[in-house]
């Protein structure tokens, strides 16, 4: 009975259909408008319904390259599926909390607000600001502050597409535009939008390239990467060809050298063999010289004054002279 059961168990996990392979990846697009369906992630999902109201969060730095926002957060959230791209919708954006308690210090002013606005294509948006003041104000200030802000946020939004609206918080122009104003009132540190939350959606803008377009964009971009990377890689494969062949070369130059040189050797060995025969000729040639009778009186005086005075010495005790004076003075006595 057992094994019968274990028959079928397996049977069953066989029959079950494998969910990671049913699964497939999704490129996460930021929206038609004002960011032309850029790339932004990768998601996993089994069909197009699953992967439908996914939150995607990434920094600026990540989304624009802009070191200075690093802490800034954005939130995309996926509305819809076109093949293996997931289109998005900004939501809106967070300053993370590290970053703003670094900024807030027990001698500075902080002046929190929040704002609705409406844009001039019907997006409504919950907009939370956040002014840092170089010293602490007074609650009149903060109040000043607080107003001064909210009017000019109306003011902006009610001039901005939502497009624009997402540009002036992401990058600096609002900010400016806070800092002048709040100027007058007190001296500020910093003035941002700390947060945003896209409440309501409005009219639709559809400008800028289509997603066919985008994607033979990234095509060429990527057919032109390759082709630059092969180019490199040749060059780089001549060089090395280059270095080998040199390398030849000189490995050939050497051996040669060394060949050379072996050949040239015995000659050097014959030339010595050569000096040293002349040099035994010459060293016979006195040594036979002086086996042949010797004229005593015709070079008896060369001979001795050839000798050193401590030979002529010698000579002297042997003949049992005095071996007292000058070289001159031993030659006569040995005369005599």
């Amino acid at each position: 009975m057992a094994g019968r059961k274990n028959q079928k168990s397996r049977a069953v996990a066989r029959k079950q259909k494998d969910k990671w392979k049913a699964k497939r990846w999704y490129s996460i697009r930021a929206p038609r408008f004002p960011w032309n369906y850029q790339m932004i992630g990768e998601t996993l999902g089994e069909s197009d319904e699953f992967i439908l109201g996914r939150v995607y969060e990434m920094t600026q730095q990540e989304f624009d390259g802009d070191f200075t926002k690093m802490h800034v957060k954005l939130r995309f959230r996926v509305t819809e599926a076109v093949g293996q791209d997931a289109l998005t919708q900004f939501i809106g954006h967070q300053h993370q909390n590290d970053y703003t308690r670094r900024q807030i210090r027990r001698y500075r002013g902080k002046v929190d607000g929040v704002v609705d606005v409406v844009t001039t294509d019907g997006y409504l948006l919950r907009l939370k600001t956040l002014i840092i003041t170089d010293k602490r104000v007074k609650t009149s200030i903060k109040q000043a502050i607080r107003a001064a802000t909210m009017e000019v946020i109306l003011g902006y939004a009610a001039k901005s597409t939502f497009a624009k609206l997402q540009k002036g918080m992401l990058g600096s122009e609002l900010e400016d535009a806070l800092k002048v104003v709040l100027k007058p009132i007190a001296r500020v540190r910093s003035a941002v939008v700390r947060k945003s939350q896209l409440m309501q959606e409005g009219v639709v803008v559809e400008s800028g390239p289509t997603l066919d377009e985008v994607h033979e964009t990234e095509k060429r971009a990527k057919a032109e990467t390759e082709a630059r990377k092969a180019a490199a890689l040749e060059a780089a494969a001549a060089e090395e060809d280059e270095e080998d062949e040199v390398g030849v070369l000189a490995a050939a130059e050497a051996l040669e050298s060394v060949a050379d040189s072996v050949d040239d050797t015995p000659v050097a060995v014959e030339e010595d063999s050569e000096e040293e025969s002349e040099v035994e000729a010459e060293t016979e040639e006195p040594a036979a010289q002086a086996d042949e009778p010797v004229d005593e009186s015709a070079g008896a005086d060369d001979d001795l004054s050839s000798h050193t005075v401590a030979e002529l010495k010698e000579l002297l005790k042997a003949a049992g002279k005095p071996v007292s004076g000058k070289k001159s003075e031993l030659i006569a006595r040995l005369q005599e």
